[in-house]
């Protein structure tokens, strides 16, 4: 995997991060369909390579990976976004009003609407219309930007409603 804190090269963020090993009662219930978990994890080393071209920078992509575990909220998912945005040195003033919700006070048009998209979809998606997307387009977004950016911000939601029923299974006992 290609993230900013190096990880073993077959490390699976999900099993790292909710402690599923071989052997422990969730794994078979993880692994059952190897080509899911693979698929998952590919998806998440795709979105976060920082040699990955697509008009996001890395900092704004794990802004809004941030930024939409903290609204869901997932603590765990968000504490590891937070460990990759502070190994790119990521400035602390920003990460505080991202922090406190205070996105309007960014100061940077571009970033406030990225951010502000993904607060759309992740708690009103039926709000993610024409006019929120004229919204990213007017601060300056190209039309392959915003679906890379609705794409992970589709893949975020996924990872975060995963991360959050294995970690109810695995808190249930049931395997």
């Amino acid at each position: 995997m290609n993230s900013i804190v190096e990880q073993p090269a077959d490390a699976d963020v999900l099993d790292n991060l909710l402690g599923i090993a071989p052997g422990s009662h969730l794994h078979p219930v993880r692994h059952a369909r190897d080509k899911v978990v693979s698929a998952t994890q590919g998806s998440h080393a795709l979105f976060f390579n920082a040699q990955v071209q697509d008009g996001l920078s890395l900092s704004e992509r794990l802004l809004v990976a941030y930024y939409a575990s903290r609204l869901t909220p997932n603590e765990r998912l968000a504490g590891y976004y937070l460990e990759q945005l502070n190994a790119l040195k990521i400035d602390q003033a920003l990460l505080a009003k991202v922090d406190a919700d205070a996105v309007e006070s960014l100061g940077d048009p571009r970033l406030q609407a990225i951010l502000d998209f993904t607060r759309t979809l992740i708690l009103s998606p039926v709000e993610g219309d024409q006019q929120a997307l004229q919204v990213l387009q007017q601060a300056g977004l190209t039309t392959a930007e915003i679906v890379v950016l609705a794409q992970l911000i589709a893949f975020l939601s996924y990872q975060v409603r995963l991360a959050a029923g294995l970690s109810a299974l695995s808190a249930a006992g049931v395997a």
